[in-house]
């Protein structure tokens, strides 16, 4: 069993919470058997839906669609003054609400050095949570937007992991963290 496999999703681990978050994350549900993120990457040359010049460097987001996880290009390092979110692709279900349990593909990367540090589309299966218990700007990037949509996030780091960081992630207190994901689900 590969690290990966064997914690929850990184998203999940606000400080205090952390405990029962992970154990909140897990389901009996079967209703989440059917659901699947795809792993595939997009065709070398792919066009990007989103480009967004940082206070350092930039990035560039080829959203996910439903053949195909996101590709997310650092050219960092990448730092933001502001959480800033982009939908991507709207959907078509309901509003994503703070009272709502989600199902959520996404793929999270350090702004610093480019790398991935949680990947549900590689893992293949959403992860499932309330947007209450995820960083506050994971929570931005989905409160509001409507099941189905496409959303990429560059969060400061008061919006990820705060001063702190995750240690686990390799995410360090003043790093800017970028998100794209779908929102497959919610109940």
């Amino acid at each position: 069993m590969t690290l990966t496999t064997k914690f929850k999703p990184l998203i999940l681990i606000p400080a205090a919470l952390t405990a029962f978050t992970l154990a909140a994350c897990s389901s009996d549900d079967d209703s989440s058997d059917a659901l699947s993120c795809p792993k595939d990457v997009p065709a070398a040359g792919t066009k990007a839906d989103w480009t967004l010049p940082g206070k350092t460097g930039s990035l560039a987001v080829v959203a996910p669609t439903d053949d195909t996880a996101p590709l997310i290009t650092v050219n960092g390092p990448f730092t933001v003054d502001e959480t800033t979110v982009k939908t991507l692709k709207e959907g078509d279900g309901d509003e994503v609400t703070e009272a709502m349990d989600v199902q959520v593909c996404y793929q999270g990367v350090n702004g610093r050095d480019g790398n991935t540090f949680d990947n549900a589309f590689e893992r293949g299966e959403p992860a499932k949570f309330n947007p209450t218990a995820v960083v506050p700007g994971f929570s931005k990037a989905l409160v509001g937007q409507k099941i189905g949509s496409t959303v990429a996030v560059a969060m400061t780091p008061t919006d990820g992991y705060g001063p702190t960081g995750n240690e686990q992630a390799k995410i360090q207190g003043d790093d800017t963290l970028i998100f794209a994901l779908t929102i497959v689900d919610g109940y």
